[in-house]
This record gives structure tokens, C-alpha cells and sequence, in this order.
């Protein structure tokens, strides 16, 4: 295809793929599409591991890495705090409450120091952390680097900008494209409403040619809610010079998601998800399930800020969704992961690849539909 995005990073079809998975990435990229990593799950030392394996199977093709910096943090988190002054930053009653989740639902409780501290969950997108990230990243050959939350700090531009590799940044509304734009972005994602993950309001049909007239010229990609051929061929009609997929690939071969989870997300409509703060501490759309409910519920103490709210939730995730795999239905019931709108469409298992080439096909027979209304050969 014939798009800018695909000029600049010498990919057959403008299509960017976010995953937590190494797999997906790798699998994206060899397909024609690009895989672009996310990190803030992961320890400086876990990144290096999984970017040498990337490099090592895909043979020179470009990938990306998307790395967490958030604009504001909890104040506990701020200045450079260790893990264990945010471990004791989080306040008794939350340790508490999710300690009564575990009991209501009969989820037996995991080891909780040993959670709380696994991964360093949480510390990662400290403005620190992340600052390491960006580093094992940039030792690598990648060709993007992104800002998933925020307006990406200047020592990442700074960074970036030094050693060749353009920068992106999600945004979700015009005036945050603005302020990335002045930051020195080089790609701008314009993510909708109805995407997984952090996001805002404003839908991706009003969002993308909205951001798209703001920034002209630097190249928009369209994001939130998109799983199929059609929906680039849309974006591509309202000034997006390609997209960025992430929910797709959560129901595929190669997917990170916990089978239990992924078994919810076949089953789900698009009515089947929520923006809560129950797992980051920042509004994340995710599947509708008990956690969310209860977090949200009167008897729940509130979720906290970034990144302390992530320390509560996802060392007691793991333990939730091991259990699930089990058949404990109390586990069963509060397991969720982040997911958009899309996951409505998403009904069936396949491998990475195969849902590329289907969305480029998707897309062809889009087009083709359109020339036949307008005339055109």
C-alpha cells in the first residue's frame, strides 16, 4: 500500500500492532504489517531479553517499542521512590478490602510480599523506570519509539532524536496532539474511545479527522475499536495514513492473554467492557467482569493513583487468573484484561498472521466496494 507510514518504515501495509507479546510482535512484522512492543510490564532486564529475541526473528524487518511515561503520578511515586516506599505508600485499607475480594469470591490468597514485589510491577512507569526502558530500547534496532500515556518527557525525544528513531504518542483529543506536536513527536496515534487500554472519550469516527486537520502534515494513525479490513479502509477516508490495532490480537494463537480471559473475550459483545481505574489507577478500558464492579462498588475504598493502584491490582491479577485456569468460578468471575469495543467482533482464535492478511483482504474488498460506488476502475 501506498501511505506515508508505509514509505517511512518500508512495511507492505500500513498497520501497527500494539502487544504485550514478543510472538505477536515478531509475527505482525514478518507479515508485512509492524509490531510494536509494549514495556511497561516488563524489567529493564526482561526488555533487553525479549527485544534480542524480537531482533533474532525478524531478520531486519522494522519493529517498535511502546514505553509508558505518564504526566502525572502519584505524589508517593514521584522523586524517585523505590519499590518498597511504594509498597508503603499503598494505604492498610486497600490491602484489606482486595484481601476481603479474595475471601467473598473463595479465591485462596496468594502470597502477597511476594506478589506486591513480582516484576517490580508498577515501578516501571515511574518516570524513572521508564527512562531505563527507553534506554535498553533505544540499544536496539528499532524503528519507533512510543508514548503510550502523556506527552513523552524531552529526554526521550532528546534520545530518540539522536539516535535516528522517530517518536509517537497516543492521543486523545486535538489539544493533546498539539502539545505532542510541540514536544517533537514525529507520528501521531489518534486513539478513540472505543479502544483497550488508557484512553479517552471522544470516539475514533469524530477523533482521527479532528487530530488529522491539527496536525497536517505529520502522518496520524487511527486507533480504538479497530479489528478489520473496513475499519482501515475508514480511517484511511478520514485522513489517517494508517492504523493502530491492539485488541485484536488478544484473541489469537500467539496472544499473552490468560486462556481463561480469552475464553470471556469470545464470548463478549462490545457492550461487554468499561473504562475503570480499578487495575493502573488511570480510567483503562478493560472487560467488564467482577473486579471492576466491585472496585467500583460502595464498599470499595477507591482505587488509587498511578502507579500504586497497579501494585494492588496486578499482583493479585496473577493470582486471580492462575486460580481461574483451575475452574474456580469466583476467580473466574473477577478475571479481566484490557480490552476495546472491538472485542465484539473478535469471535474467533487464529494465528497473527492470518489476521493481517485477513484485514488487508478485508480491506481490498472495502475498497473495491467503493470504486464499484463511484464508478471508478
Amino acid at each position: 500500500m501506498n501511505t506515508e507510514v508505509c514509505a517511512r518504515f518500508g512495511i507492505e501495509f500500513p498497520l501497527l500492532a500494539f502487544s504485550h507479546c514478543r510472538d505477536v510482535v515478531a509475527a505482525v512484522t514478518n507479515a508485512g504489517g509492524f509490531g510494536v512492543l509494549g514495556a511497561v510490564a516488563y524489567t529493564p532486564d526482561r526488555l533487553e531479553e525479549e527485544l534480542r529475541w524480537i531482533d533474532e526473528h525478524v531478520n531486519g524487518r522494522p519493529y517498535g517499542v511502546d514505553v509508558l511515561v505518564p504526566g502525572k503520578i502519584d505524589k508517593a511515586a514521584e522523586g524517585g521512590a523505590g519499590m518498597d516506599a511504594l509498597l508503603a505508600a499503598v494505604p492498610d485499607e486497600h490491602w484489606t478490602f482486595l484481601t476481603g475480594l479474595f475471601a467473598k469470591y473463595d479465591v485462596p490468597l496468594p502470597d502477597f510480599e511476594k506478589a506486591r514485589r513480582s516484576d517490580a510491577r508498577g515501578g516501571g512507569v515511574t518516570k524513572e523506570g521508564a527512562t531505563e526502558l527507553i534506554d535498553v530500547s533505544l540499544a536496539h534496532p528499532i524503528g519507533l519509539i512510543a508514548s503510550a500515556l502523556g506527552t513523552p518527557p524531552p529526554l526521550m525525544v532528546e534520545k530518540a532524536k539522536a539516535a535516528g528513531i522517530p517518536v509517537a504518542a497516543l492521543v486523545g483529543t486535538s489539544e493533546h496532539a498539539r502539545r505532542q506536536v510541540a514536544a517533537g513527536v514525529d507520528l501521531i496515534v489518534a486513539q478513540g474511545g472505543e479502544a483497550g487500554g488508557h484512553t479517552g472519550e471522544i470516539s475514533t469516527m469524530v477523533l482521527v479527522p479532528e487530530v488529522v486537520d491539527t496536525v497536517a502534515p505529520i502522518p496520524v494513525l487511527a486507533a480504538g475499536g479497530i479489528a478489520t479490513g473496513r475499519q482501515m479502509a475508514a480511517s484511511l477516508a478520514l485522513g489517517a495514513s494508517g492504523v493502530w490495532c491492539g485488541s485484536v490480537w488478544l484473541t489469537t494463537e500467539e496472544a499473552e492473554t490468560p486462556p481463561a480471559v480469552k475464553e470471556k473475550m469470545l464470548a463478549a459483545t462490545s457492550r461487554d467492557t468499561i473504562r475503570s481505574r480499578s487495575r493502573t489507577g488511570k480510567p483503562a478500558r478493560q472487560l467488564r467482569s467482577a473486579w471492576t464492579e466491585e472496585w467500583e462498588g460502595p464498599a470499595s475504598p477507591g482505587p488509587l493513583g498511578m502507579p500504586l493502584q497497579m501494585i494492588v491490582a496486578e499482583g493479585a491479577m496473577r493470582q486471580i487468573t492462575k486460580v481461574a485456569e483451575s475452574g474456580n468460578p469466583g476467580a473466574r468471575a473477577l478475571a479481566n484484561y484490557f480490552v476495546g469495543q472491538c472485542v465484539g467482533l473478535m469471535n474467533t482464535v487464529k494465528p497473527a498472521r492470518q489476521v493481517v492478511y485477513d484485514m488487508v483482504e478485508d480491506f481490498a474488498n472495502a475498497v473495491e466496494r467503493l470504486n464499484g460506488i463511484t464508478g471508478e476502475e
